[in-house]
């Protein structure tokens, strides 16, 4: 479900309230060593939603505002991952997120007078999903349970169940049975 914030709006204004403090937690997360039960815990600052002890998140870590950005269990995320989810971005469980992947859930608008107002589209990442190095996740997407999305793919559609996706556009390369066999 689209909506749309302008820059001039209440909702902007307590989202401005945040991104200061976000900000300083996520490079002070990124500038120091950390265990992986310290980079739980601020992790969890950010997004004001426990990380559960199952998930490993590997530094660097960003993210934009983070309070709308939803981890299952067992999940892994590689270093120098970008959440940009002010729109609203699900990880499922067991979901592995490879180096240098960006998720974004917020499009600036084309019209030039109106360029700095912002589109927000939740993006959904299922169940056992495999997003490779390099991935780029575009707003509104949806990637089924099982997916695998191959290195450097930008998705731009939803992605279905149990299939492997890859390229620029990301196309289905094929399809993969519960039991990891091809159909």
């Amino acid at each position: 479900m689209e909506k749309k914030l302008n820059l001039d709006s209440q909702a902007y204004e307590q989202i401005e309230k945040i991104i200061p403090i976000n900000l300083k937690l996520v490079q002070e997360l990124n500038t120091g060593a950390h265990d992986g039960d310290e980079v739980r815990k601020v992790v969890s600052q950010i997004t004001n939603e426990t990380i559960d002890s199952s998930t490993e998140i590997r530094l660097p870590f960003y993210t934009d505002f983070g309070r709308n950005l939803h981890f299952g269990k067992n999940n892994f995320i590689n270093g120098g991952v970008m959440f940009t989810d002010l729109g609203g971005i699900y990880l499922g469980d067991n979901v592995l997120i490879g180096p240098k992947v960006t998720i974004a859930s917020v499009n600036h608008r084309i019209e030039p007078s109106q360029r700095r107002h912002l589109d927000l589209k939740p993006v959904y990442i299922h169940d056992n999903v495999w997003l490779g190095a390099n991935v780029t996740v575009t707003p509104g997407v949806v990637i089924g349970e099982n997916a695998v999305v191959a290195a450097g793919a930008v998705v731009t559609k939803n992605v279905p169940a149990n299939t492997i996706v890859g390229g620029v556009p990301a196309r289905i390369i094929r399809t993969i049975k519960e039991n990891n066999k091809e159909k």
